[in-house]
């Protein structure tokens, strides 16, 4: 079994220090904030996960159901809040009350040679501690929030992949166009809630071909171009269990067999087998919904055809749509993304980023879109510097600071729709990627009050997000520390949480 973690799998090498680092006191956040008690306030979490939120939350869902996290099966009741709201009256921390709540703990072994740290108030944005905070840092999974706010603010809430298939060249040929949906479910028993299923898919074709049996099923996945595993990604993440070959087509995230990984998710904290050709495999299960075995079910690789053509013998004219399903609506895929730490949803967002911003919808595009639209939400994009969406690259740099920014950009008000990351940020011992943890010596005060998203890979552990102070106060805070020491996973992780945890328990003044 490989050693779980929220980005990576097994055996990562330590990682280097990153260039050009220079220590230098950050500089004080330019932006006046406003308060995010609405937004948290309206936060419920538990088993399932139900979000409400004010404004058109309900048109962006399309239904106006809940959001469950990726591993639930059945409906829960509705769970009861567990995040205090904030105090918009409480008194503000001083800059000497937070450097001596956590600036001891920041010296911990565990946490390594360097600890890059930004705390800042959110009503106010005044920074009230820095430590190397305008300084890029490997930031692991805590990318993944930068991924979604780009992809919030490049797309909408409400917006939805398609996946269709078209009539191919030949009578009876089906085209299996994928759009970069990474939830597509074969059928009923698919990993993901909600997902668009290939059987409805078939059912449409069936229907549109009439009386022209289906022959045969041509896969296209060019919309994805170049390569399939990122720069920067560690040997062994291909086959780790954590991430995947990346594609516009897939079923399930690329899982072999998506009824065992979501019975066994809790236990393997999201590992599965996935398939090194997920296109391919998607297009051999649509061949077999449609009825196709031995040769006529084999599956090749093409380009759909454009419409306009004649149509032959009664057959739907090449390049003709003969069904197509659509994704979840981008709000759901982006709490799922972040509530299990999803890997394969955050590449597959980032290339949303970059079609909604015309660059190709690669990796290098992925993260030149999501550079582009950082700058365009007048986030400093001089301090963040990307290989890939998800944080399995360790070529990946972000300052501590730019994330503070960015979280509290996100709720103040002026971009309703990127307050959405907040429904799906675990909450300390109670979910996601923070349920097991802040039960320790040191940590319990961070439980139910430290919202945030975390990021692991060897020798890197960061955590990103909100706390409310012993007196009400909220912060938002940023501690990457990417030179820890190798094999110490779990006290790494409680070494932050300490931190985090003395923000909570003080009044810092």
């Amino acid at each position: 079994m490989p050693v779980p973690s929220a980005t990576g799998g097994p055996g990562d090498p330590p990682v280097g220090p990153p260039p050009g680092y220079d220590p230098s006191p950050a500089r004080r956040r330019r932006r006046p904030l406003a308060v995010l008690a609405v937004v948290l306030l309206l936060a419920l979490v538990g088993a399932g996960l139900v979000v409400v939120r004010p404004g058109p939350v309900a048109g962006w869902l399309g239904d106006g159901g809940a959001t469950p996290r990726a591993n639930t099966a059945t409906a829960e009741p509705d769970p009861a809040p567990v995040l205090a709201g904030p105090d918009a009256n409480a008194p503000e921390p001083t800059a000497d009350g937070v450097e001596a709540a956590i600036g001891p703990l920041l010296g911990a072994t565990e946490l390594g040679s360097r600890v890059n740290v930004s705390v800042a108030d959110v009503t106010t944005g005044r920074s009230l501690y820095s430590r190397g905070g305008d300084d890029g840092t490997v930031p692991a999974s805590v990318t993944k929030l930068a991924t979604a706010v780009t992809v919030l603010e490049a797309r909408s809430p409400d917006h939805r992949i398609p996946t269709r298939a078209v009539a191919g060249a030949a009578p009876g040929e089906v085209v299996l166009v994928g759009g970069g949906d990474p939830t597509l479910a074969v059928d009923g028993d698919g990993f993901y809630p909600g997902a668009a299923r290939l059987d409805a898919l078939a059912e449409q074709v069936r229907k549109a071909l009439g009386n022209t049996a289906p022959t045969r099923v041509t896969v296209d996945s060019t919309l994805f171009p170049g390569p399939v595993y990122g720069p920067g990604w560690d040997s062994d993440i291909p086959t780790g269990g954590f991430g995947a070959a990346i594609s516009a087509l897939m079923t399930d995230g690329a899982r072999v067999n998506p009824v065992v990984a979501k019975k066994n998710f809790d236990a393997s904290h999201g590992w599965a087998e996935r398939s090194p050709q997920p296109d391919l495999a998607a297009g051999r299960a649509f061949a077999r919904l449609l009825g196709l075995s031995g040769a006529a079910g084999e599956v090749k690789r093409g380009t759909a055809p454009t419409g306009g053509g004649a149509s032959t013998g009664g057959a739907p004219a090449p390049g003709t749509e003969l069904g197509k399903v659509e994704s979840p609506p981008m709000i759901r895929l982006v709490d799922m993304m972040i509530t299990d730490s999803d890997n394969v949803i955050a590449e597959a967002l980032a290339r949303q980023v970059a079609l909604a911003r015309n660059r190709p919808a690669s990796f290098t595009g992925g993260a030149a879109a999501m550079d582009i639209v950082l700058g365009e939400l007048g986030l400093p994009a001089d301090e963040i510097t990307l290989s890939d969406a998800s944080g399995l690259s360790r070529r990946n740099r972000i300052s501590p600071s730019l994330l503070t920014d960015l979280i509290a950009l996100a709720g103040d008000g002026t971009h309703p729709e990127l307050g959405i990351i907040f429904g799906g940020l675990p909450v300390a011992g109670w979910s996601g990627t923070l349920d097991g943890r802040y039960r320790s010596d040191g940590t319990t005060a961070g439980a139910g009050v430290v919202r945030a998203k975390t990021g692991t890979l060897t020798g890197v552990h960061a955590i990103a997000g909100l706390v409310t102070t012993a007196d009400g106060r909220l912060l938002t805070f940023a501690v990457l520390a990417d030179r820890a020491p190798a094999g110490s996973l779990d006290d790494t992780r409680r070494a932050l949480d300490r931190v985090t945890a003395a923000l909570a328990r003080c009044g810092c003044r």
